[in-house]
């Protein structure tokens, strides 16, 4: 598989990725949080299609995974990375257990305690994630403000999850780290695919 056919997949596959977080984040989560009981006993189809979109979040993130191996295979970091990032693919399906499990729960601390149970097991998760992405902003061959701000992305996963273990008043300083977390995440990750969509491969068959 060339170059061009990788870089489109990888790129595909991160909008599905972005397309569906916000689903399932922003509003199947979101939802549970704001009022669990109304949600789970009349509104229960959001968490269901919630549920699917993290599924399809999984999915795809082992699709990038190995698309990013083929298309890098030369880097000597290249298959390490694709390691930590299959890392956050298994433990994030294992994360995705608990939501299922919010549905069969009757009081609000219940529901609440198997969405705590999700949101650890995928932090977890993130903090294999960063250290993929802190790689891969060594390996891909991307313009140097993707790379930077890839590597911010790498750093802010692994420090953000440190914070929440380490801090016991994490909270106070949530608003700060979602900041600090999301803007060069988003803009790093989405430019990185972007990119990949537009210009990745092109070279290769000239």
């Amino acid at each position: 598989m060339n170059s061009r056919t990788l870089s489109i997949i990888v790129g595909t596959g991160y909008l599905i990725i972005f397309v569906a977080a916000i689903f399932a984040n922003f509003f199947a989560l979101e939802s549970i949080i704001i009022d669990p009981i109304e949600t789970v006993e009349n509104n229960d189809i959001i968490v269901r299609l919630g549920i699917i979109a993290f599924l399809i979040i999984v999915v795809f993130d082992v699709v990038v995974a190995w698309a990013l191996k083929e298309l890098y295979r030369n880097h000597p970091l290249t298959v390490l990375s694709t390691y930590f990032r299959m890392m956050h693919a298994a433990l994030m399906g294992v994360a995705i257990f608990a939501l299922p499990l919010a549905l069969k729960k009757t009081t609000t601390e219940d529901i609440l305690l198997q969405v705590d149970t999700f949101n650890y097991i995928w932090l977890i998760g993130l903090f294999f994630f960063g250290i993929h992405i802190l790689l891969l902003s060594k390996i891909a061959i991307v313009p140097r403000f993707i790379k930077v701000l890839l590597a911010l992305a790498g750093v802010m996963y692994i420090v953000d999850t440190i914070a929440h273990f380490l801090l016991s008043n994490y909270s106070d300083f949530a608003s700060i780290f979602l900041i600090l977390v999301a803007i060069p995440s988003i803009f790093g990750e989405m430019s990185f695919a972007l990119w990949l969509l537009i210009k990745g491969g092109k070279a290769e068959g000239k």
